[in-house]
């Protein structure tokens, strides 16, 4: 996948562009991003902001080692599988989109 198809699987996803990085919030603090997309020129990294504020890289790859899933368009090599309660955090954060 291609920075652009990342960035638009993402927003079309629930996640919102805050501070220049794809990113998902928690629905009642919808401007504060607790998990976002670090699209570099050549990787793409996952990361967490801890409860001190400090961002921890938890994932990452190459764009061409993220290939999307067939069924869902996901992207598959990034370990967004793993984050537990990432497809939660999606929907709350779509859900707001679509009602707030």
């Amino acid at each position: 996948m291609t920075k652009d198809e990342l960035t638009a699987w993402a927003l079309k996803s629930g996640w919102k562009t805050i501070g220049g990085f794809p990113s998902l919030s928690k629905p009642n603090r919808p401007g504060d991003p607790i998990v976002r997309l670090v699209l570099k020129a050549t990787v793409v990294n996952v990361e967490i902001r801890k409860p001190a504020g400090k961002w921890e890289k938890v994932s990452g790859a190459s764009y061409g080692e993220v290939t999307a899933d067939d069924e869902t368009g996901a992207p598959l090599g990034l370990g967004l599988e793993k984050l537990p309660g990432l497809s939660k955090l999606m929907q709350d954060n779509r859900d707001s989109m679509v009602f707030g």
